[in-house]
Formats: structure tokens, C-alpha cells, sequence
């Protein structure tokens, strides 16, 4: 058993004081970050030569850690599914031009633990330190290593967090498999734009996980869940089932879901099929207007999750089916990447 006791996020919204009232409409390729006061956190001089993924980690991190009161994690743990992605652009057109004297910056910038890493190094932490890349499992694979710090007794808070930026080289790439929108879309109006490819984005999200609550508990992580499919017509509801009853629970005791739709009119239908089978009595939810599809997006949705269970409040523009009122005792997160990977985080209120 363990607790969220702390949430520091970077997103394509202004999440500094809850959630807004009014969402920021983009009509863009992918949704982008927007940047934070770096120089709160981290000293200019020293972020002139940090890459913008791990000044958005470096944030993310110290908000988590400031919301929990927490002065030094006993672990730092990071899943990301291409690191800095817009450093090894740097490094490999630099190659690429013929230059002998190559700059090291990106070279060091570009390597995946670099995130971590560097949080370490701006928080003076000597602790656990490790860095999953595990494509769309990255985020959830960190955040088991945090829950099993916790629970085998080898730390009493762990930060955890899911990260990844998105560049225009590689949106160009993946565009031409199919992966994202071919036209700039609007990420409020998204689930109306029923073509393939999801609305790419980025995002940094850190959560403080306690093995006791405190003052500023948002929830109780009861589980989590991780699971492979090679065709998205293969989502079994008895493995879900499995995955509640283990831990006691049955479908009609979620009262919330906090689900993954990004705008993709072939795999957003796996969603319908596991809200209308499994839930039909569970209020719906959706976070990747917020976010966009990044292979760690599932960290915001965790955090939708976490902070509505926290504040006992819905806002209207994540909410999708309005089933019961309720109170909120027991939210189910699921996400999914193109029908493949699949997870599922199980929360409840405190």
C-alpha cells in the first residue's frame, strides 16, 4: 500500500493553481508544453546549458517534492520512451554535416538516464536512481519500482515521474506511419475530428509516493497493472476482473474512469468497449486534450485521477458520461498505446 502525497506537472495548460477554468485551445501539429518559470527552480546560468527536457524534469520534480513537503526523495525513478529526443537530433545532424569537433553537450544530454540524473544532481540526492525506457510501459514501469521501494521497506518516499518531448523531425517520422493527425488539429474539439492518428504531444509529470499519508495525500494507490496485446480486438475483460477482484474490488465498485482517448478514430473505440462493457455504471473521463499521445501520457491521466479524487469534483471539460452522482471513493486509470500496450492504475480516495 502507498500514497500520492505530492503531484508536480508541465503540460500544455496552466496547472499551477488546479485546474483551469477555461482550457487553452491549440490548433496544432502537437500539443505543446507550456514553459514554467525555470528560474524558480533551477539557476540560470546552469539551465543555459540544460537541454528543455530536463529543465521540464528538474520542475516537475521539485514541484512534486515542494506540494509533499518532502525535502530529499529516498529514490528518484524515471520512465521516459525517448529521452531527450531533441538533443540526439542535434548530435546526429552535427555528425551528419561532416563536423570533426563535435560539441559533447548534446551527446551527454541525449543519453536516457540524463533526466534522472540531472534531478539528482539539482537536488544534492545520493539515493536509488534509475531510468525505465520500456516505450508505452516507461511511466508504469517506474512507478511499480516506486511502489516496490515502498513496499519491500528499502525507501519511505520515492519520486517517480513519466516524461518525453515531442520535435518536429520526429513528428514528421512517425506522421508517415500513421501515428499522428496529418493536419493541425484542435486538441478541444478533438474527439470530434474522427480521422486516424492520434494529436501528439509532451508532458512531464512527478509524483511523490509515500509509504505513509500526510497533509497533502491526493489518494491511495491500490494497484497497478500492466499487459501486451498484439491486436487491439484481443482486450479481455477477465484480466481486468482478475486485476480488481486481486485486490478486491468489483466493476460496479469504480465509481470514476479515467480514460486515454486521443482523438484516433481507429483505437479510441477500444475506450467505448471498455467503458460500455465493463463500467456502464461509472462516470467517464478523458486527459489527452491536456496532454496530447506521448509514449508516458499516462502519467497526466494518473494525475487527473489523483487530483480529482483529492478535490471530490469533476470538471466539466475532462468529463465525457455523467452515469451516477455519487461520491468519489474508487477511480480506475486506463490507458492504451494503438491497441498494444495496455495499463491500469487502481486509486481510491482517503
Amino acid at each position: 500500500m502507498a500514497y500520492i502525497n505530492g503531484i508536480g506537472v508541465v503540460s500544455s495548460q496552466d496547472l499551477s493553481n488546479g485546474f483551469p477554468e477555461i482550457l487553452q485551445e491549440y490548433r496544432v501539429d502537437f500539443l505543446p508544453c507550456l514553459p514554467p518559470d525555470y528560474k524558480r527552480f533551477i539557476n540560470p546560468i546552469a539551465a543555459r546549458r540544460m537541454s528543455r527536457l530536463i529543465r521540464m524534469g528538474i520542475t516537475s520534480a521539485r514541484l512534486a517534492l515542494a506540494d509533499a513537503g518532502v525535502e530529499m526523495p529516498e529514490a528518484i525513478i524515471t520512465g521516459t520512451g525517448l529521452g531527450s529526443v531533441e538533443e540526439t537530433e542535434k548530435l546526429l545532424l552535427d555528425m551528419d554535416s561532416g563536423n570533426t569537433l563535435l560539441n559533447p553537450t548534446p551527446f551527454i544530454q541525449s543519453t536516457y538516464n540524463t533526466i534522472s540524473s540531472q534531478i539528482a544532481i539539482n537536488l544534492k540526492c545520493h539515493h536509488y536512481n534509475s531510468t525505465y525506457v520500456h516505450r508505452s510501459f516507461s511511466f508504469e514501469s517506474a512507478f511499480m519500482d516506486a511502489l516496490m521501494q515502498i513496499t519491500e521497506g528499502m525507501a519511505d518516499n520515492a519520486l517517480a515521474g513519466g516524461i518525453d518531448e515531442m520535435t518536429m523531425m520526429h513528428l514528421d517520422i512517425m506522421r508517415k506511419v500513421g501515428h499522428w493527425k496529418k493536419e493541425p488539429v484542435s486538441n478541444i474539439t478533438l474527439l470530434q475530428d474522427r480521422t486516424p492518428g492520434a494529436l501528439a504531444g509532451e508532458g512531464a509529470a512527478f509524483f511523490v509516493v509515500g509509504k505513509e499519508p500526510s497533509v497533502s495525500t491526493y489518494c491511495k494507490v491500490e494497484g497497478i497493472d500492466m499487459f501486451h496485446r498484439d491486436s487491439p480486438e484481443e482486450l479481455g475483460g477477465q484480466e481486468i476482473q482478475s486485476f480488481l477482484q486481486a485486490r478486491g474490488f468489483r466493476p460496479e465498485d469504480i465509481d470514476l474512469l479515467v480514460l486515454g482517448y486521443n482523438g484516433d478514430s481507429f483505437f479510441d473505440g477500444i475506450y467505448d468497449r471498455f467503458a460500455g462493457g465493463l463500467f456502464p455504471s461509472a462516470n467517464v473521463t478523458w486527459f489527452k486534450h491536456l496532454s496530447g499521445e506521448y509514449y508516458t501520457a499516462s502519467a497526466m491521466g494518473l494525475w487527473l485521477g489523483a487530483f480529482m479524487l483529492k478535490n471530490g469534483q469533476i470538471p466539466p471539460a475532462v468529463l465525457l458520461r455523467s452515469a451516477s452522482s455519487k461520491p468519489m471513493h474508487h477511480v480506475l486509470v486506463y490507458n492504451q498505446y494503438r491497441g498494444e500496450y495496455h495499463s491500469l492504475f487502481l486509486l481510491s480516495a482517503i
